[in-house]
């Protein structure tokens, strides 16, 4: 299958934030009332969906928005210390080159994606920020209307089970990366169409060969 459109996620994605978000995390739970997280819960936590872990930390769903908005908050203050991952600039610029178009959904501000990708977002031709933990699958279609492309022709590529839902919500192809806050075998349980090992390989699966 050949795609034309590319919608990746941010964090865990192209940007490697799991280290800064497990610094952090804390904080924001002693400041909105849910469970801290100890140290050896975190690989436990990514074996897990949203709603499991939503319960485990006894996180009110009703709290979810406030919690979102001052993650974001807390993250545009510390920018500094989230590095993209290794050849995730050679990636998209792969994929670019090859003329497949490149969009970008993510729970974070718009700004903060862009500061994060830096040069590397003059090729993104799309960014719907800002998403709901939860609601995903309708930037997804939205993105998808603004290229003026069918869902078959597009992918969307994250590190969440949660994207997975997104995407086949959405009725798009579904990548799935290893490198991000869910761990591989969460991910492989979902049956995304792709699950990619290396940053490499995303570009080395989804061009044509040769």
């Amino acid at each position: 299958m050949t795609y034309s459109l590319v919608i990746f996620d941010l964090d865990g994605t192209l940007a490697d934030s799991f280290p800064w978000f497990r610094r952090h995390v804390n904080g924001v739970a002693d400041r909105f009332g849910f469970r801290r997280v100890a140290e050896a819960e975190f690989e436990e936590l990514r074996h897990a969906d949203l709603r499991e872990i939503l319960n485990k930390l006894e996180v009110p769903v009703w709290k979810l928005p406030a919690i979102v908005r001052h993650m974001r908050e807390v993250k545009t203050r510390h920018l500094d210390e989230i590095s993209l991952f290794d050849g995730v600039e050679a990636m998209a610029q792969t994929l670019s080159a090859a003329g497949l178009r490149l969009a970008l959904v993510s729970s974070d501000t718009e700004a903060n994606a862009r500061q994060q990708l830096g040069a590397l977002s003059a090729l993104f031709s799309d960014f719907d920020c800002g998403a709901a933990l939860m609601g995903k699958a309708s930037k997804f279609r939205r993105v998808v209307r603004r290229a003026g492309l069918k869902p078959a022709d597009v992918i969307a590529i994250g590190d969440e089970v949660r994207d997975i839902e997104a995407a086949r919500a959405a009725g798009l192809a579904c990548g799935a990366v290893a490198w991000g806050y869910a761990a591989p075998e969460a991910l492989r349980a979902r049956n995304p169409d792709f699950l990619f090992a290396r940053v490499a390989e995303i570009a080395e699966t989804l061009l044509p060969a040769g």
